[in-house]
């Protein structure tokens, strides 16, 4: 378990003892810490991976800004990478990363676990309009201080998800071709929250689509993401999207599943039954196998056992909608550009230069 500061290990050792040691039987908690307690070091994550060999794993959930740099020292040892989303914050880097697993024949995926309905989508006809609105309580704006406005923004922190959906289930309708965002502003920069000057509430990107058989039809896509909602609305993420097609419409709520709970102290709070069954099972045990949560990194790690044993390469996974770093590269230009658009006060332009799947630009 790697980290920048070694002085928060033994608060996570006694998290890891009570959530999960303390929850569920025969659980192995142990880890090797980098770096190791009272050591400061951001490149920590090096010492780390050269710790691997050739055909293990790296998981990165780390700040937005930080993806990269690990991912590619991972990936040029030969290692198998999962990042969580977004994959990158510019659009080259994560052309770098595609090339860079494609040399060292290596899985490399973005941790994408909401994806759902691409089926139905494929039944109704050219590509109209989608919308998604995406939100968490202005607390998250405590717990992201070190880097909220600093190294990354609410739009690559959550339209991420809903950006990466509409791209997923578009993959053979449509490609996106035009940014252009807007960002509301004042409540993260004022008391209690006091971030950093310039740091968005909430960003909106409107997205414009070209369909990919038919030069008449074009599509647009709102995507909204904020962590500028009320501390006490429910639920910890507020999502959902509407997706309307040329034969039918899809309305999606992810935040309100047909579960909830009312408790004395903090009110009525709707669960999500899909994403992890935290409660044990008769004998004990862990026994959320069968969350998507679990689902999405379980795949992963599914695939490098393959490719470690021969069984598959990683190019094949691409054909399976299995969200690669080739797969979600549309997904990092959208996100890239919005953040262009914003900065220069611009429509920033999608396009595709040469047959390569690296070969996407912002312009």
């Amino acid at each position: 378990m790697v980290g920048v500061n070694g002085g928060k290990f033994p608060a996570i050792r006694q998290h890891l003892d009570k959530n999960i040691g303390g929850v569920y039987k025969d659980m192995n908690l142990t880890f090797d810490e980098y770096p190791k307690e009272g050591k400061v070091d951001p490149e920590a994550y090096k010492a780390a991976i050269d710790k691997l060999k050739p055909g293990d794993a790296v998981i990165i959930f780390t700040p937005d800004s930080t993806h990269f740099p690990i991912a590619l020292y991972a990936i040029e040892r030969g290692l198998h990478v999962l990042i969580t989303k977004p994959a990158t914050q510019k659009l080259e880097h994560h052309n770098t990363l595609i090339e860079a697993a494609k040399k060292k024949n290596v899985v490399c995926w973005v941790e994408h676990h909401k994806r759902d309905a691409k089926a139905r989508v494929a039944t109704l006809g050219e590509f109209n309009f989608f919308n998604a609105w995406m939100a968490q309580p202005k607390s998250q704006l405590e717990t992201f201080k070190a880097w909220a406005g600093k190294d990354s923004d609410i739009s690559y922190y959550l339209s991420s998800h809903h950006v990466d959906i509409c791209c997923w289930i578009l993959q053979d309708i449509a490609v996106p071709t035009r940014v252009v965002a807007s960002a509301a502003q004042g409540i993260a920069t004022s008391d209690p929250y006091n971030c950093v000057p310039g740091t968005e509430d909430t960003i909106t990107l409107l997205i414009d689509f070209q369909s990919i058989k038919s030069p008449n039809h074009k599509g647009t896509a709102i995507s909204t993401a904020s962590w500028t909602a009320p501390l006490k609305s429910g639920v910890h993420t507020s999502q959902h999207w509407y997706y309307m097609g040329e034969k039918g419409d899809i309305s999606i709520d992810q935040a309100h599943r047909g579960y909830d709970v009312t408790f004395d102290e903090t009110g009525k709070a709707w669960v999500n039954p899909f994403y992890m069954k935290y409660s044990p099972s008769a004998t004990g045990h862990f026994d959320g196998q069968r969350g998507y949560g679990y689902i999405s990194i379980e795949k992963f790690v599914d695939a490098a056992r393959s490719v470690n044993t021969g069984e598959a390469q990683p190019s094949v996974f691409n054909g399976q909608g299995f969200p690669t770093i080739e797969n979600t590269v549309l997904t990092t230009a959208i996100l890239h550009a919005g953040r262009i658009s914003l900065d220069e006060k611009r429509p920033v332009g999608i396009k595709k230069e040469g047959d390569k799947r690296s070969g996407w630009l912002v312009v």
